[in-house]
């Protein structure tokens, strides 16, 4: 793999034997975007090798052995490969802060007025109607005091004077 290939921390690499596949997350939010499958030479010679041994042994045996050393060989060349097509497939869907360094998606955590992710920049007309709907909510929580009075019943009231 190239030394100088940046991209996100976050990924997960949920290849199989027959092929390669990543998911890469948003630093942020979390949010998950796979890439399409690419299908392994390697993996798909080596499933059948291994299946012709196992049914009927022998020559097949030993051909399913050399396969899998030429396998284990190749794959990592093929899985860095398949690692890097990855990483320029989703690169659009991601971009990097420059004050933070975080790797963020686009679509829920880029600031694209300020040119920062939506943590060192946030959306203020967002940030605005979040706090307003908060402090709405808070007020609608209070009652006055003569209403709490009025549905508690008498001893309650004398208990606490």
């Amino acid at each position: 793999m190239s030394d100088d290939m940046q991209f996100t921390k976050n990924y997960s690499d949920i290849s199989t034997n027959t092929g390669f596949q990543f998911e890469f997350f948003c630093d942020r939010c979390g949010n998950g975007f796979r890439t399409r499958f690419q299908a392994s030479s390697t993996g798909t010679a080596s499933t059948i090798m291994e299946g012709a041994s196992s049914l009927f042994g022998g020559v097949f045996s030993s051909a399913s052995n050399l396969t899998e050393k030429v396998r284990s060989a190749t794959w990592q060349k093929s899985h860095d490969a398949a690692f890097a097509r990855a990483v320029e497939e989703l690169r659009p869907q991601f971009m990097q802060c420059p004050h933070c360094q975080s790797w963020v998606c686009r679509k829920s955590c880029w600031n694209d007025k300020r040119g920062l992710c939506k943590k060192c920049a946030p959306d203020l007309g967002v940030e605005m109607s979040a706090a307003q709907a908060s402090k709405g909510v808070e007020q609608s929580g209070r009652m006055p005091r003569w209403m709490l009075m009025i549905n508690r019943r008498p001893q309650e009231i004398g208990a606490r004077q």
